[in-house]
């Protein structure tokens, strides 16, 4: 017997996600994300002991628009967008993303990713450069690529793993225009 109820098909929807600036309220489950990013210290150059204030100054600084995502209202995703460079490099801009691990294969950062493309170009960027994405990060690679960002330089040996030992770090790079 099939019911066609409210209640019955809306818990087969997935659940909704909404890309959108960050706010106060959202501090602390950016922080959440933040430090269960950076505390296995395989992603990301920030030390894995950051203290909460030094992690929201640097999300949340006046040069930076910070976004999160939300699905049914709990944040699960951040990211931040902001000049690569300041004043005769400012028309490039610099993203930065963590995904709550419990949230990672759900294509939350692809959609992030393609958000953040679309602010870029809203905001009046021409290209988008990524400084330092760590070579053994073969998911954020495969999706930079997916989304046209292509390594244009590779530091040797310029992160230090905590498994791995000093591994390569790349520079990835697409145009906007």
């Amino acid at each position: 017997m099939f019911i066609n109820s409210t209640k019955d098909s809306d818990s087969l929807r997935p659940p909704v996600l909404e890309i959108r600036q960050a706010t106060e309220a959202d501090r602390a489950a950016i922080w959440n994300i933040f430090h269960a990013v950076v505390a296995p210290g395989d992603t990301y150059a920030f030390d894995p002991r950051i203290s909460r204030e030094d992690a929201l100054a640097y999300w949340f600084r006046e040069d930076t628009h910070t976004y999160v995502a939300a699905q049914d209202r709990h944040v699960v995703a951040t990211y931040i967008l902001r000049p690569n460079q300041p004043a005769l490099g400012s028309q490039v801009a610099n993203a930065a993303f963590m995904v709550a691990p419990e949230a990672r294969g759900l294509g939350i950062g692809r959609k992030m990713g393609e958000h953040c493309l679309n602010e870029a170009r809203r905001l009046g960027f021409c290209a988008m450069q990524f400084n330092f994405v760590v070579s053994t990060n073969e998911g954020a690679i495969r999706l930079w690529k997916q989304l046209g960002f292509n390594i244009v330089g590779t530091l040797p040996g310029a992160f230090r793993h905590p498994q791995k030992g000093y591994v390569d770090v790349y520079v990835m790079f697409r145009s906007l225009l």
